[in-house]
């Protein structure tokens, strides 16, 4: 291998038999010490919970084991770390098994007894074979992949929709991780995302978004924590949002719905409501009508129609008390809308109802 570019590899052997776990990380280690870092597991139960920490390039497990054997164990890495190389050792009466754990994405297996040299080629390959895949990811990162966080990402910012903002962001950080991008690329990757993603909000042409600051660069020692970084510049757009929409934190049409609903005795005017949400009257009118499949005109009159034959049901409530309270100070004008709505007049709707 070349040492040309400085990389650790993470390993772990799982296996019940203490001396023989423990003999076959050390010869493995012994591959190449400053390359390698070994650690070990009694079973795949301990595994598992070794894995949330340690994140291994590469796992050596025993087939037979207590509490889970090395077919389930492998199974569990295939469904939730499908980039650890799993190697299975197996006896010759384990070799049923062992083809098994191919059916779960392992492709490599060492036959007991193990020896030195096997151990060590068997490492040089992976590493190799790593370190290739490794290659192969620094000069292709999937555009549809960043197309798609963009999208989702600007949409639940937008709407300000905080699960959905943090679950796509532990997504993003997720898949970087599997992928183990280095420190330069994950930079660029978080910074062209965020470049992206206020053009996008600009492109809006609702708000005006300048960049806020740029991801940390690289520390002299140690690596800064770019997720942190990233994160920490969402929050602070979907802070700016709502600081321009003046603290409402809805969804803009369904604030807008339920101002309306709470203001039916008024004569709103949809500039009014779009200066409550702090958004440009062009704009929203598109978006409410685009939400609703209705004007924002529309709307407001159903809505009063509605709340007019709810109160119309009420006997002792006159109608040109309901006229007032549904926003119409013009009685004909309340009772030309109302027909037009329902295809009778207020007196014949409570007719119909059996008031008189």
């Amino acid at each position: 291998m070349s040492k040309g570019e400085w990389v650790m590899y993470r390993i772990l052997v799982v296996d019940d038999e203490p001396m023989i776990r423990l003999g076959l990380a050390k010869l493995i280690t012994q591959t190449d010490p400053s390359m390698i870092e070994a650690k070990t597991a009694g079973n795949g139960l301990e595994a598992l919970e070794a894995i949330q920490s340690l994140r291994p390039d590469f796992v050596f497990t025993d087939i037979k084991m207590p509490k889970m054997d090395g077919l389930e164990f492998s199974k569990h890495l295939y469904e939730q770390y499908g980039d650890i190389t799993v190697v299975v050792i197996s006896g010759y009466g384990d070799f049923e098994y062992a083809q098994k754990c191919m059916s779960y994405g392992v492709k490599e297996y060492l036959l007991k007894p193990v020896t030195k040299s096997v151990v060590h080629h068997m490492m040089n390959k992976l590493m190799i074979d790593r370190k290739a895949m490794q290659e192969k990811q620094r000069t292709y990162f999937p555009l549809s992949k960043l197309e798609s966080w963009l999208e989702q990402l600007e949409l639940a910012i937008w709407h300000l929709q905080v699960n959905d903002i943090q679950d796509k962001l532990q997504e993003i950080e997720d898949y970087c991780q599997i992928h183990r991008l280095e420190s330069v690329q994950l930079q660029v990757l978080l910074d062209e995302l965020y470049t992206k993603l206020i053009k996008q909000l600009n492109g809006r042409d609702v708000y005006t978004f300048d960049r806020i600051a740029n991801l940390p660069e690289p520390y002299p020692s140690g690596q800064p924590d770019y997720f942190q970084g990233f994160r920490l510049l969402v929050e602070q757009t979907v802070k700016l949002i709502r600081e321009k929409r003046k603290g409402n934190t809805k969804e803009p049409v369904e604030e807008a719905k339920a101002y309306i609903e709470r203001n039916l005795s008024k004569d709103l005017s949809l500039d009014e409501v779009a200066d409550m949400l702090g958004l440009n009257p062009s704009y929203f009118s598109q978006l409410f009508k685009q939400m609703t499949d209705e004007t924002f005109v529309q709307y407001r009159i159903k809505k009063r129609m509605e709340k007019a034959k709810k109160l119309l049901a009420i006997p002792h409530y006159k109608i040109t008390d309901i006229s007032f309270e549904v926003g119409y100070a013009d009685h004909p004008h309340f009772t030309k809308t109302f027909k037009k709505v329902t295809g009778r007049t207020p007196s014949e709707y409570r007719e119909l109802l059996g008031i008189e």
